[in-house]
């Protein structure tokens, strides 16, 4: 294993769109969502650990979920454990983690991967892994892997690039925002959008200058406690100063203002997993097409349904067609499917009352 390749796995989110079997205490990425015996952080740091040395995988997370990623990830050592002391959006932590890099390693090469995601062809994620290292060892460069879009999907950003360019890693041309259904329709007629992974591979200099030209203000607030990264006066440092980072992606803060941004289209089938609908896809169905996670079913006139309990509850269903029903402790959730984007509004309603 090259010990220049280093791995930044995100898992700071609550997943509120899972809502609620995923919950501020206990977020989905600590799941086994798909009854495969590994949860989803779990399965991430298996994929990934096949190409990076074990000791060079850094998690970041919400400093409440220490305890969690250690229980599931015994191979980990508490500092490779990047605490956030509150949340501040994908830039800021991402800053902090690439600081403590280049400290230990200046030559290091470095991706950025969700902790959330179903990549099923894990051999196909390596190569394509292994490419933008090659690619980012030659070139000062900000790179990503796009998916291709199966269908007008207008949960995800977009990523286009220039239709007349034949070469494998291609030129981004923009970032584009979720967008609705007539603009998804039209992006996937036009042939050169991508769907936006969230994955990014970079040398650890590219993003240093990055955020150097376009987040200066935040790289100068993280840079004062150079001194203090991988020591002990790290965490003092961190909750003195990490409010007052500003709460952006880094989408918005570096991708959509860098101009030596590149695509490389992913070989692997993908799924992000964001939404119940999301996880219907991945999960096997009965004649009918209804998905049974846990339960015990009797269903009648029901279709597409996606259900979730705790193990061997009877559930007894008549006449839903692509609903979602989860039971979970002392909530029952059924929701249209179509709607599930809605469901993260509802928790922000309830965290209200």
């Amino acid at each position: 294993m090259n010990k220049d390749y280093y791995a930044i796995i995100m898992a700071g989110g609550v997943g509120s769109r899972f809502w609620p079997v995923s919950t501020t205490e206990f977020p989905k990425q600590f799941h086994d969502m798909l009854g495969s015996g590994q949860t989803l952080i779990q399965k991430t740091f298996t994929r990934l650990s096949q190409l990076i040395p074990v000791e060079n995988i850094l998690i970041l997370t919400n400093e409440k979920y220490n305890n969690l990623v250690l229980e599931q990830l015994p191979m980990v050592k508490q500092e490779q454990v990047v605490l956030e002391p509150v949340l501040r959006n994908t830039a800021p932590c991402i800053l902090y983690a690439s600081l403590k890099i280049k400290k230990q390693n200046p030559n290091a090469f470095v991706v950025v991967a969700p902790s959330d995601h179903i990549i099923d062809n894990e051999k196909a994620f390596t190569d394509d892994l292994e490419r933008c290292f090659d690619f980012c060892s030659n070139e000062n460069a900000l790179m990503t892997l796009g998916i291709q879009p199966t269908f007008p999907n207008t949960g995800f950003g977009y990523i286009e690039y220039d239709k007349t360019d034949t070469n494998p890693i291609k030129k981004v041309s923009q970032f584009r925002e979720k967008p609705n259904q007539e603009t998804a329709e039209s992006f996937l007629k036009s042939g050169n959008f991508l769907w936006n992974g969230g994955i990014f591979i970079w040398n650890i200099a590219s993003i240093v200058e990055a955020f150097e030209n376009f987040q200066p203000q935040m790289n100068a607030l993280f840079l004062k406690g150079w001194d203090s990264y991988n020591t002990p006066s790290e965490k003092e440092f961190i909750e003195q100063n990490y409010t007052s980072a500003e709460n952006v992606a880094i989408d918005y803060a570096i991708m959509e203002n860098a101009q030596n941004v590149y695509v490389l289209l992913a070989s692997f089938d993908w799924n992000d997993l964001g939404t119940w609908g999301a996880l219907y896809e991945k999960l096997d169905k009965d004649e009918n097409k209804n998905a049974v996670v846990n339960a015990s079913v009797l269903l009648n006139n029901s279709s597409s349904n996606v259900i979730c309990t705790s193990k061997d509850k009877l559930v007894i269903i008549d006449g839903l067609e692509d609903f979602i029903i989860v039971d979970k402790d002392n909530v029952l959730l059924i929701y249209p499917k179509k709607k599930e984007q809605d469901i993260k509004g509802i928790v922000s309603q309830l965290i209200k009352q």
